[in-house]
């Protein structure tokens, strides 16, 4: 499967938890028969998080690699810059050819930017957070995963 993996799965996945296994048994995520990417935005979103969370040594290198071996993808690609003006349009409601059947909603820049990259590339994108539901179907094929789910 192709699938793009959101910021919060990678963070997870660092700590090496208990939740972070379950959650792998559960969608084998990182099997040899997916092709895993990120966003380039991920890569900037880990180096703020590990500054404004003080990640320590042993945290910031399991993080380098968790990432090492997934395709990054940037974002000068013309067709990911027009999806995200759409993608934020269709967000608040604005844009003309597409309504939702929701409230409008404004999001974060970064999850545009994410969003937009995983629609252009067909990627599946894999979140644990709730900022992307509107947008399944629509312009994303979205598993969002419930960590709650994985807590005991």
């Amino acid at each position: 499967m192709d699938i793009l993996l959101d910021t919060n799965l990678i963070l997870l996945y660092s700590r090496e938890s208990e939740i972070s296994k379950r959650i792998e048994n559960e969608y084998d995520l990182f099997s040899k028969s997916n092709q895993l990417s990120i966003s380039i935005v991920t890569l900037g979103e880990l180096d703020a998080l590990t500054k404004k969370l003080g990640l320590g040594p042993k945290r910031k290198e399991r993080i380098k690699n968790t990432v090492a071996n997934i395709a990054k993808v940037r974002l000068n690609i013309k067709e990911i810059i027009d999806r995200y003006g759409d993608i934020d349009a269709f967000s608040q409601g604005k844009l003309k050819e597409k309504r939702g059947i929701f409230s409008s909603r404004n999001m974060g820049k970064n999850d545009l930017w994410i969003a937009a990259t995983a629609s252009v590339f067909n990627l599946k994108l894999f979140t644990t957070d709730k900022d992307f539901d509107h947008l399944k179907g629509e312009y994303l094929d979205l598993e969002y995963i419930d960590i709650n789910k994985f807590k005991n």
